[in-house]
């Protein structure tokens, strides 16, 4: 695939996105504002499901291990 293809798939895309989201009716202004505020809450929620994924994750894990017997040793037991 060559560059100037790619460019024109990618404006084609972009195209696609102002027919989906009615945004060629705005001003550039509102545009503006739009994208800004689209931008910010993708990567609030990308950034929301780093964080808190990976601790579900981590706890199920430790949860599934406890089940299947693999228990972690506490210190009063090694000390006895």
């Amino acid at each position: 695939m060559d560059i100037k293809s790619m460019k024109n798939y990618l404006y084609w895309l972009y195209c696609q996105f102002e027919l989906i989201t009615c945004s060629y009716l705005m001003e550039p202004w509102e545009k503006l504002l739009f994208y800004t505020f689209n931008i910010t809450m993708l990567v609030m929620v990308l950034y929301a499901a780093y964080v808190f994924v990976s601790v579900h994750i981590s706890t199920a894990f430790q949860f599934f291990l406890h089940l299947v017997g693999n228990q972690r040793e506490n210190a009063v037991s090694i000390v006895k």
